[in-house]
């Protein structure tokens, strides 16, 4: 990797500060409370898609900032630092959403999906998960039946970020049963036809504010030109696109993890005990020592994923061993600084009157969704062995 790969350009450093402003000045006066109740944050959503957050790496034709991949994980980085449910929908609508229209879609598909979600006029959101089918997508239950110039879908979805709000989804299910994985295709539904329902909204641990839910098929009906691909490669792109969410999820992680280590050498330096700054006693300093390496080494895993990525853009590659790393050394540190913030704040770190405990609750979604830890270890064992 060369130097290219590190470096912050003026362009850089110019999203990742507007990122930070934002979150500072519009997300965190909310964040507690939208934690508290649950709400999708559609107002702030919305400026974000004004500001160019909801589209980073759209192109200016379809309503997007037109930059890189780098430029999305600062920026992203930043939002997480404030709140990781927004950072959620942000990853959502980038990672997943948009990356598919823009690597598998028509002309026209991009022009009537993509445009509104990168502009914040509308909401995004990526459906693959079924209650018997997560990590195993070939086993899922819903089906898609042609019937002339149209599919008739059934099923249901589940654990769906953003389900409660969206107005667009990109759906995966089967069109052939038999042939497993190789049967699954993928749809673009528009919400507010006859047939789509939203189910239970999930009661989550954290990123309580990117709401979640289960998404109903009753004989929906999706016009073929709606079809993102052909028939049989919507597991190729489901696979093509976690690539892309791995890397907004890594990048999500890290703000969290920077967010409690911040607040954990801040409280280091005020708290006394025993006639102490406890950040004098070892066992404190030598835990900050460990978030602090491991957030950096996050970090460097991430933008050296991130550059990966723009390349095979061009090349047409994969960069699916540097998204897992990325994204499960990412994750799994996210959840050891916010489990050590909690240590080090003692009782503080218990109570909701900080945001300590938030951070804690936040972290730990990013070691299970859009690949939990032990399928990121697989599948980087299998890149490097070559072992099925």
């Amino acid at each position: 990797m060369t130097n290219q790969g590190f470096t912050l350009s003026d362009e850089h450093k110019m999203i990742r500060q507007a990122a930070r402003d934002f979150a500072r000045n519009e997300i965190a006066p909310i964040a507690a409370e939208i934690d508290e109740s649950g709400d999708f944050p559609l107002e702030t959503i919305k400026k974000m898609g004004e500001m160019g957050f909801m589209g980073i790496q759209v192109p200016e034709k379809y309503g997007g900032a037109e930059m890189d991949t780098l430029a999305y994980v600062l920026a992203l980085e930043e939002i997480c630092k404030v709140d990781a449910a927004h950072g959620t929908i942000m990853s959502v609508n980038n990672s997943l959403y948009n990356y598919a229209l823009l690597r598998f879609g028509t002309e026209e598909q991009c022009h009537k999906f993509m445009v509104p979600v990168a502009m914040g006029e509308k909401i995004g959101t990526y459906a693959l998960t079924e209650p018997m089918s997560g990590s195993d997508a070939a086993t899922m239950r819903s089906r898609a039946v042609r019937d002339g110039d149209e599919y008739v879908i059934n099923g249901l979805k589940s654990w769906i970020s953003g389900g409660p709000v969206a107005d667009y989804v990109l759906l995966f299910t089967m069109t052939d049963p038999d042939k497993k994985h190789r049967g699954v295709t993928a749809f673009m539904i528009e919400a507010d036809k006859p047939g789509f329902v939203r189910g239970k909204k999930e009661p989550k641990l954290g990123i309580r504010g990117s709401a979640t839910s289960e998404l109903i098929f009753e004989d929906y009906r999706c016009p073929v030109e709606n079809r993102l691909g052909e028939e049989g490669e919507g597991f190729k792109i489901s696979m093509t696109v976690l690539d892309a969410g791995r890397i907004g999820i890594a990048s999500q992680a890290l703000g969290i993890a920077e967010a409690a280590y911040e607040a954990s050498v801040e409280y280091a330096k005020e708290r006394e005990a025993f006639g102490k700054k406890i950040g004098q006693f070892q066992g404190i300093s030598f835990k900050l020592a460990d978030m602090k390496t491991r957030i950096e080494a996050s970090r460097l895993l991430i933008y050296q994923a991130a550059y990966k990525k723009d390349q095979c853009l061009e090349s047409g590659g994969r960069f699916t061993l540097e998204a897992a790393m990325a994204k499960l050394f990412a994750s799994e540190t996210a959840m050891f600084c916010a489990h050590a913030a909690v240590q080090i704040h003692g009782g503080m770190g218990y109570s909701r009157e900080l945001p300590i405990e938030r951070y804690f609750r936040d972290a730990k979604i990013t070691e299970i969704y859009e690949g939990t830890s032990e399928i990121q270890r697989l599948v980087i064992a299998r890149l490097e062995t070559g072992l099925r």
